[in-house]
């Protein structure tokens, strides 16, 4: 078996997923896009210009198309989109991908319309999305406390990245052949995890290189833990914020110790106006907090049906999560078998841009402890300005180094004979080669 070339090439998104696999020998090669998105809030910036999806899509099709044999058409083997959210699909949503040549499409199962679980899991995530979207405008134009909040904005992000309609229900059509002109051709869909575990290890067209699909889960009790919030209380909600309603909103204290805002200054004293400035009592309890807390809820609950899957080459794994969080990680690593499949990791695409709640802490100390070869760290990532200071979290950089991880990330390029970079700042890639084992 000959020696095998890898190339991981992270396109310049901003906050969003995109990357190009290409996996190579003397005879063949195999090429497997995983996502194609961007976030409303983080597209780069690029010598002072906002870089649209549609930019890095016609760099893809551009790239396909010089690796193609004269005359051929842009192909690409594989397409996984690990799942639905705006930052992993939006940009199949661009009409490019109409001159692509699609082998196969590779989704979560929850997009299975013949699936009785998924489709009851993914209608109460599309109108739970919906539902919240709705409740965050709402709350947005009541002038209540918090409707001119950060934590609203944040509730609304995590909502429009999971509302099905937009970029993102043109996208994942396109995905599904919906409407039967999404690529050059009809390529089959996957809808994975399969229930026939043979099925959940894939061949490519190189030899000694295999997919293992190992998530997400399809167990009925992290199935779940995969249901998002009620909608129907939003939809309530955002009924009563409707600012055409005159009617006052319910105090919250009696009549008798209520203080006219004229008399605050005079009535209440100066130490525990300053107390309350500092415990933001307007927001303490607040609808804002539960509406954040339902986006929040949201957003894991979509980022958990990530597809989840290791690739093989020659013994050596790469490793790609989507944005599985907590739940998702522990459906792996809980099972001896899954777990097997992360031995001898040469690549980490970090799971969910770095976030607090993505790349446990037991895949570090335990999955990273046990390896002794380089291991390569790439983190897709852009500025967003409420999570500037949150995302990625400092935490788990250090701690990825710690393990002597190369991070590779598109805004501090490290040196390394392994990492390069296109000159005009559309992508950043990593190259290996295997050998035979």
């Amino acid at each position: 078996m000959a020696a095998t070339s890898v190339t991981i090439r992270m396109y310049t998104v901003g906050f969003g997923d995109s990357f190009l696999v290409t996996v190579a020998n003397d005879r063949t090669t195999w090429r497997m896009l995983v996502d194609c998105g961007v976030h409303a809030h983080g597209r780069p910036r690029i010598d002072g210009s906002s870089r649209e999806i549609g930019e890095t899509v016609d760099t893809i099709v551009s790239d396909l198309l010089e690796a193609a044999p004269e005359g051929a058409p842009p192909r690409v083997d594989v397409i996984v989109a690990t799942h639905r959210h705006a930052d992993h699909v939006s940009g199949f949503a661009e009409d490019a991908w109409s001159q692509v040549d699609v082998g196969e499409v590779w989704v979560s199962f929850v997009e299975d319309p013949d699936d009785p679980d998924a489709v009851s899991l993914r209608t109460e995530q599309d109108e739970s999305a919906a539902a919240i979207a709705r409740a965050t405008r709402a709350l947005a134009a009541s002038g209540r406390p918090g409707s001119d909040s950060s934590f609203r904005a944040v509730a609304e992000d995590f909502a429009m990245n999971a509302v099905f309609e937009g970029p993102n229900l043109a996208a994942m059509t396109r995905l599904l052949g919906g409407d039967g002109t999404g690529f050059a051709n009809t390529p089959t869909v996957r809808f994975l995890p399969d229930r026939n575990p043979i099925r959940n290890r894939i061949a490519t067209s190189v030899p000694g290189a295999t997919v293992s699909v190992l998530g997400p889960s399809r167990d009925p009790a992290d199935l779940k833990r995969m249901n998002p919030p009620k909608k129907d209380h939003w939809l309530a909600y955002a009924d009563d914020l409707d600012p055409t309603v005159t009617s006052a909103p319910r105090p919250l204290f009696a009549q008798p110790y209520i203080v006219d805002e004229r008399d605050i200054a005079t009535v209440i004293p100066e130490g525990l106006l300053e107390a309350a400035k500092k415990t933001r009592l307007d927001y303490l309890g607040s609808e804002v907090d539960a509406l954040l807390a339902a986006a929040a809820v949201l957003e894991r609950s979509v980022n958990n049906t990530s597809v989840f899957f290791v690739l093989d080459v020659n013994g050596r794994r790469l490793l790609f999560v989507g944005d599985s969080q907590e739940g998702a990680w522990r459906h792996v690593l809980d099972d001896p078998h899954a777990r097997a499949e992360l031995d001898h990791l040469l690549f980490y695409k970090i799971g969910h841009h770095g976030s607090h709640n993505a790349t446990p802490r037991r895949f570090v100390e335990e999955v990273l402890d046990s390896r002794r070869e380089p291991l390569y760290a790439m983190l897709p990532w852009g500025s967003v300005k409420a999570w500037d200071d949150t995302i990625p979290e400092p935490d788990l950089i250090t701690a990825l180094a710690g393990k002597s991880a190369h991070i590779v990330r598109a805004d501090d390029v490290i040196d390394d004979d392994a990492v390069t970079s296109d000159p005009g700042g559309r992508w950043t890639q990593v190259s290996f080669t295997i050998p035979e084992r």
